[in-house]
């Protein structure tokens, strides 16, 4: 199987697995216990917050453990201390886009920002509603767009934002940049939110990134733990392993963006245009790539792909009951090209002789598909 849908999930870590698999036998102490045990455990979660932090932190922030990345946002953005307006993207993940939407059920007032044409959020347009409008204090952009790639630069957006209402409270989904592209937390990012299976950890595994200045509540509540921010036993097994995941996709991080880039290359490159339009931007992370089919289904690709033994997406894992992807409609695209949605997305396992493999199946399975559509 050639495996091209990372975005969704990842393939666990076999070495990471091997090093926290003593938590899953003789360690599987609760990490509360007062006993040595869970003391020892303790410590082995405080030890993977400050390695998980340190790879994009100064020091600044505090980390909670979560199930996911989608309770990290929503932990964020229902348990913070603004009581004003919101505003979002357009182009945000299902966990941030619904979890408004439900703020607007609870009579909060939210705006939405366009984006471009790649995903990325329009900041003219950004800074111009936040100027407008000032009951706006929580403001919530995606750090990369988990269908196009696109890159925000929500260090500077962040600071600019504050620069015109200090009392903006600024929230990332981190989750598809954080163990992908170089990036440590600027001042004006107050929550950030990453995922352990999006890096080859475990499915069950998030983490909510706070700076230590902002006040914040619990979603869970219980047992007070991690340090009364997120009740519930930790799942000590799964937390090491996004530890060592982590390790591991930090020590190679310009290698795996380099092979990263050079996978978008041969797909770019390869797709022939009269078959294919190419969604993702340029300067976007180069670990997803969206194309369409055009005048094709996305769907009918995809299955003829594994029937070939090629795995891919057609938009977000999250979002599969959707007729058409939210995020590539508001880029601007027609059905035409909201139909045959595809998206290719790679990890440090992914090999170039791989990369060109698909594009060539892409390529003969779009111009067999037209033949047959134009034919009929």
């Amino acid at each position: 199987m050639i495996y091209f849908d990372n975005a969704a999930t990842t393939r666990p870590s076999k070495k990471a697995l091997k090093k926290a698999e003593i938590y899953n036998s003789d360690g599987f102490f609760n990490p509360s216990a007062l006993y040595n045990g869970g003391v020892e455990n303790k410590k082995a979660v405080k030890s993977a917050k400050t390695a998980l932090l340190s790879h994009i932190s100064a020091g600044n922030h505090d980390l909670i453990f979560t199930s996911c990345g989608s309770e990290s946002d929503n932990q964020a953005i229902f348990k913070n201390h603004s009581r004003g307006a919101v505003l979002t993207t357009e182009g945000e993940h299902a966990a941030v886009y619904n979890s408004v939407k439900e703020l607007i059920k609870r009579g909060r007032k939210v705006f939405f920002a366009p984006v471009n044409a790649d995903g990325s959020v329009k900041v003219s347009d950004l800074y111009e509603t936040v100027k407008n409008n000032t009951e706006i204090d929580f403001v919530s952009i995606v750090h990369v767009c988990n269908e196009t790639g696109a890159i925000n630069d929500i260090n500077a957006i962040s600071e600019n934002l504050k620069k015109i209402n200090k009392k903006i409270i600024f929230h990332s989904d981190g989750v598809q940049a954080y163990g992908k592209i170089p990036y440590k937390i600027g001042d004006g990012v107050d929550f950030y939110s990453v995922s352990a299976h999006k890096i080859n950890g475990l499915k069950g595994v998030g983490a909510l990134i706070k700076k230590k200045s902002v006040s914040l509540d619990p979603l869970i509540i219980g047992g007070g733990q991690e340090e009364g921010f997120r009740s519930g036993t930790e799942n000590i097994f799964g937390i090491k392993t996004f530890e060592f995941a982590a390790s591991e996709r930090y020590e190679n991080l310009s290698d795996n963006f380099a092979r990263a880039s050079e996978i978008r290359k041969i797909i770019f490159s390869g797709l022939e245009r009269r078959l294919f339009t190419v969604i993702s931007g340029e300067n976007g992370s180069p670990y997803i790539d969206s194309v369409s089919a055009n005048g094709l289904k996305g769907e009918v690709i995809m299955h003829a792909l594994e029937e070939k033994g090629i795995i891919v997406g057609n938009g977000s894992a999250c979002s599969s009951r959707n007729k058409f992807s939210r995020i590539i409609k508001a880029c601007g695209y027609g059905e035409n090209i909201l139909g045959g949605v595809v998206r290719i997305s790679s990890s440090p396992e992914n090999t170039v002789d791989e990369a060109k493999y698909l594009v060539s199946v892409l390529n003969e399975t779009a111009g067999r598909l037209k033949e047959v559509t134009y034919n009929v």
